[in-house]
């Protein structure tokens, strides 16, 4: 047995970024070859600090901020080259740009033809 990486492993790369980020972030996956990809608007708090607000006499504080979570599955080329270019789209250098996680994907299908593994995705 080797130490070599198995180069049919599948990877997802799941973002937290600031929303007007994600057009860069876009382009950028788009640059390193992994166009496809899923978004969803969410919500949540991290390091970026709550902002105080006054409304209609009562103050308050918000501190769930508003990210997008951009997911992409890869099995043909690097998570870490992934991880690179959402990085160089999200980066303001900013409380608040974000976090990348990798997750191991055991298996992918592809409903439409059927494939199965690396040839799923």
């Amino acid at each position: 047995m080797t130490d070599e990486t198995d180069d049919s492993e599948i990877k997802m790369v799941v973002a937290m970024v600031r929303p007007d980020k994600l057009g860069d972030v876009k382009k950028a996956l788009a640059e390193v070859g992994a166009p496809s990809l899923t978004v969803t608007n969410v919500s949540g708090r991290g390091s970026q600090p709550a902002k105080k607000g006054q409304w209609r006499g009562e103050e308050y504080v918000v501190d769930l901020h508003q990210k997008v979570k951009v997911e992409t599955v890869v099995a043909d080329i690097p998570a870490e080259d992934v991880v690179d270019a959402i990085a160089d789209g999200a980066h303001t250098g900013e409380k608040g740009d974000g976090k990348i996680f990798v997750l191991p994907v055991d298996n992918a299908y592809q409903v439409r033809t059927g494939k199965e593994g690396p040839e799923a995705v």
